[in-house]
């Protein structure tokens, strides 16, 4: 299944976990990884599917500042 591009006009509130990374500009191993970890918000279940709202995910990213928006290691 081919998708369009993620443009201004064309974004949905839930991304699928692709889009998701592809917006954070991550691997998608790394974005399944912070989501195992529980450091992404806004991340929805439903049976085996896997959706983060949009909204949560720049709202989380805008506040990070400096550190990085996957968590830091400590």
């Amino acid at each position: 299944m081919n998708t369009p591009p993620l443009a201004a006009g064309n974004v949905p509130e839930f991304l699928t976990a692709e889009e998701a990374a592809e917006l954070l500009r991550v691997n998608r191993k790394t974005l399944y990884e912070a989501i195992r970890l529980e450091h992404v918000p806004g991340v929805v279940r439903i049976g085996k599917a896997l959706r983060i709202r949009r909204a949560a995910l720049l709202e989380w990213t805008a506040g990070k500042g400096r550190d990085s928006a996957l968590g830091s290691r400590k």
